[in-house]
């Protein structure tokens, strides 16, 4: 089986949207991890950790439409345009799919994605993506976290945990480290 980890960046109240900015978004905060926080290197390992480490990717709709526009001409993102790609969507095409980033594949239910998780390989990496990634935390799919979280409260913008009244979900703490700069990366295995 697979290990799903959702990678974001949040802030100290929980939200995760629009932090590095993005085409056609409205939030307020819009490019937020880059304002008025100093760049420190070190804390963004963990995102070349997780390319070395990533067998597939798997987004959203809106994040895949965002990413795929961007992400396969990125030097950084280098390693991420030949893994396989999951896109969860209902209403995605086949027609819709970038041609040169990879093998790509819409799963259309959470079934769907516990079914990629039954296949062998390393882990799939969830990026972006914060009303699928409510959805897989709500439906136990999600394997692990790799947060870098902000020393920010945004107040507004979405959210990466929902509201959903749940049975509570322990997570145990695998590594963590702070930044000069404030920011703390904080990886969770979800327990159970």
């Amino acid at each position: 089986m697979r290990t799903l980890i959702y990678t974001a960046f949040v802030s100290l109240d929980g939200v995760v949207d629009s932090p590095g900015g993005g085409t056609g978004e409205t939030h307020r905060s819009v490019g937020w991890t880059f304002q008025d926080i100093e760049m420190v290197e070190e804390a963004y390992e963990i995102k070349a950790t997780e390319q070395e480490e990533a067998g597939a990717l798997m987004l959203g709709r809106t994040s895949y439409q965002a990413f795929s526009t961007v992400w396969p001409d990125i030097e950084e993102f280098a390693t991420y345009r030949t893994l396989p790609k999951y896109v969860v969507s209902t209403t995605l095409r086949d027609e819709d799919l970038v041609e040169n980033w990879g093998e790509t594949t819409i799963l259309r239910s959470l079934d769907d994605v516990a079914a990629a998780k039954e296949s062998d390989g390393a882990p799939i990496i969830v990026h972006g993506s914060a009303t699928l990634a409510r959805g897989l935390s709500d439906a136990g799919l999600l394997d692990r976290y790799h947060l870098l979280v902000f020393p920010v409260l945004l107040g507004a913008g979405k959210r990466m945990f929902s509201d959903t009244d749940k049975d509570k979900q322990p997570l145990r703490l695998v590594d963590s480290q702070a930044y000069r700069n404030g920011v703390q990366k904080m990886v969770f295995d979800v327990v159970g």
